[in-house]
């Protein structure tokens, strides 16, 4: 059973954590030292529990939790060699582990070992970062909280600072925390509960400083010209504009994008201090680590038209580029300088790119990844004011970011990572989405990694098939009616807002009616041509727009049928539509190579189960057609393939997988028959 010190402990970091004014996503650790019987020795031995390396709070369980000896990790300093050589001491942690020592340990532990307090907590609040990096912020400390917050200049994060720290609370026994210069808040208690309180006191009171004594504008005045665009019209410009930031941001990785208009962007960008601002970049490591050291803004007023906006992103993400590789070379040559090799350049593409009038994009190699960043830029934004308010925002100076940016701890951090999914940082937009085939497909894809749009005629079932996969950073679902240019285009563009692009295109949405030649009216010929030939022709058209403008390929693929190259009786307009289909593969593959984009086709046998077109009436008019129960038709179509096997929505959506995937990255204009073996429909 879990020692009721760590359930403590657990319990006040979610509350802590749920609430966005006390700390960022994934930002800060808590702690808690108690006792627990060795199950070696029967005697008790003294623990700390500490929130481990890469962890949440907000979402924090047991196995998140480092466990440590306190007498071993309090006979540290007497082995420590001096901050020249700290981070020697991260492994020294491992040998201070309890038991299997549960999560790993993080840079922050010694916070928490040395100082000689019951509870700690670490946090990152917008207002205690706001006092951290004000040019005043040791005054404002002792202003805003008399002898009760201490502060404590900056440094980097690591052994030394819990020394520091502990320091602090020893020469200050009135002190319940301290202002950790350029970082954050860290408070103390005996007990939990006084932990907790502490740190809320110290939040709360650094805001009401904030309010009391802040400037009204301290971003200045609005800049005529660059306030916020109506919201039709801001989330149109940034449909225009993501395929092409996308690409950018993706010259040297791909990522993934995330796209915000909250009021605090929107009103920062349009202020006269926001330039000087966003060079002067984030400060807190939390942040710059997640947001790079600073921001693309685009320095077109709000009405600029979506051509000169990218025209002017394309230069200003030049020297963007040009800027990063600068600061990267001069922080490589002073760690050389010190006798360290640091990492290779990661990439020298924004993380945040932001549009006056419109918003901010966030990059990043998941969706979470891009949102978080996103988040944490708001949080910067925040801190910026907050300072701006009371003094004037003052971060680390550069030389101190590089050295958290490419720390070798940071950059081991990043090597412990999962491999990669064969499909990561591809967005999907799956059309007919909400049953049988198509969300096959979209559960397969995203299994592999791929975010997944589920568009579907009806919206209610497209959301819930879209929540079955899993949250928005992985699924969403929109609506769409395929013959309807404007909805097609409207669905691409909240693809291109979800997730900041479009890779790959599953043409699936299709209905069936099953009538002779004589039986089949006009409309009944039109609806089939509408939904499957018209329809994948609008969504291929639109989806292979955006994937030119981000120039990173593609995949279109197809969802035709083993009817397009089979004559089978009492099927004529489902049939010719899908033979339409099945020739637009092999035009677009020809169209849209140059452009790496591949095009290719899935030719399916009869798809009984879970299929929303057989479960809507042609499943029993293809039974009546052949003289056998509706029921047994799935059994039926088995019996007349090569290999006596039905064909599932599954063994449709590997096919999808397939010809995305790495393997066959040299193949496009190519049908794929799924159909058991069905001798008539061979290619030929």
């Amino acid at each position: 059973m879990t020692n009721p010190t760590a359930l403590q402990l657990i319990a006040r970091s979610n509350r802590l954590g749920a609430d966005s004014r006390n700390t960022n996503y994934a930002g800060g650790n808590t702690s808690a030292k108690g006792s627990e019987t060795d199950p070696v020795t029967g005697e008790p031995v003294e623990l700390l529990w500490v929130k481990g390396s890469g962890g949440d709070l907000g979402t924090l369980t047991e196995s998140g939790l480092a466990v440590l000896r306190l007498d071993r990790v309090r006979a540290l300093p007497e082995v420590y060699p001096g901050v020249e050589r700290e981070d020697e001491m991260v492994a020294a942690f491992d040998y201070c582990l309890h038991g299997k020592g549960g999560a790993a340990p993080s840079i922050d532990t010694a916070m928490h070992a040395l100082v000689d307090a019951a509870h700690v907590d670490h946090l990152h609040p917008d207002s205690g970062i706001a006092f951290a990096t004000a040019a005043d912020g040791e005054q404002l400390t002792k202003d805003a909280f008399g002898g009760r917050v201490v502060w404590v200049p900056w440094r980097r994060p690591g052994f030394q600072l819990g020394l520091d720290i502990a320091a602090v609370k020893r020469d200050n026994p009135g002190a319940i925390g301290a202002i950790l210069g350029g970082h954050g808040i860290t408070a103390w208690g005996d007990t939990s509960e006084e932990a907790e309180a502490n740190s809320l006191w110290i939040i709360e009171t650094a805001a009401a400083h904030l309010a009391e004594h802040g400037h009204p504008e301290p971003f200045g005045s609005v800049i005529d010209g660059y306030e916020a665009l109506p919201e039709d019209a801001r989330r149109a410009k940034a449909a225009a504009l993501a395929p092409v930031l996308r690409g950018l941001a993706s010259t040297d990785h791909p990522v993934v994008g995330h796209f915000t208009d909250s009021d605090v962007v929107l009103d920062f960008v349009a202020r006269a201090e926001h330039p000087r601002l966003a060079e002067l970049g984030t400060s807190c490591p939390d942040h710059f680590l997640r947001t790079k050291v600073k921001p693309l803004v685009l320095d077109l007023p709000a009405n600029a038209s979506a051509e000169d906006s990218i025209a002017r992103l394309r230069e200003l993400h030049e020297a963007y580029r040009a800027d990063y590789t600068a600061y990267y070379e001069r922080g490589a040559a002073a760690a050389r300088a010190r006798g360290e090799e640091p990492p290779a350049m990661r990439g020298a593409d924004p993380a945040i790119v932001l549009i006056p009038g419109v918003g901010m994009f966030s990059y990043g190699a998941d969706k979470q990844t891009a949102r978080v960043a996103g988040e944490f830029y708001v949080n910067a934004i925040n801190v910026m004011r907050g300072a701006e308010a009371v003094s004037s925002y003052a971060p680390i100076d550069e030389a101190e970011k590089f050295r958290i940016e490419y720390w070798a701890l940071e950059e081991a951090k990043l090597q412990r990572r999962p491999a990669r999914k064969p499909l990561a940082t591809r967005v999907a937009l799956v059309t007919g989405a909400a049953s049988g085939i198509g969300l096959a497909t979209a559960k397969r894809l995203a299994a592999e990694g791929a975010c997944v749009v589920i568009a579907d005629l009806d919206l209610e079932r497209a959301a819930a098939a879209a929540a079955e996969i899993g949250s928005s950073d992985v699924a969403v679902g929109v609506q769409a009616n395929v013959t309807d240019e404007a909805a097609v285009q409207a669905a691409v563009d909240a693809a291109l807002l979800a997730f900041g692009g479009l890779d790959l295109v599953v043409n699936n949405a299709g209905l069936s009616l099953s009538k002779s030649l004589l039986e089949t009216t006009v409309a009944d010929w039109d609806l089939q041509h509408n939904v499957m030939a018209k329809g994948s022709f609008l969504v291929s058209k639109a989806a292979a727009k955006v994937m030119i403008d981000q120039g990173l390929g593609g995949d279109i693929v197809y969802i035709s049928s083993k009817n397009s190259v089979f004559a089978g009786p009492n099927n004529i307009a489902y049939s010719a539509t899908k033979a339409d289909q099945a020739h637009q593969v092999r035009l677009l593959a020809a169209e849209l190579g140059e452009h790496g984009i591949k095009v290719n086709g899935i030719n399916p046998d009869g798809v009984v189960r879970g299929s929303g077109i057989f479960a809507g009436g042609w499943g029993a008019k293809r039974a009546a057609v052949y003289g056998v129960p509706e029921e047994k038709l799935g059994e039926y179509y088995a019996q007349r393939t090569l290999l006596k096997r039905e064909v599932l929505p599954e063994n449709v959506a590997n096919a999808v997988f397939v010809l995305c995937a790495s393997d066959l990255d040299h193949t496009t204009g190519l049908h794929i028959p799924v159909d058991a073996g069905v001798a008539a429909a061979f290619l030929r």
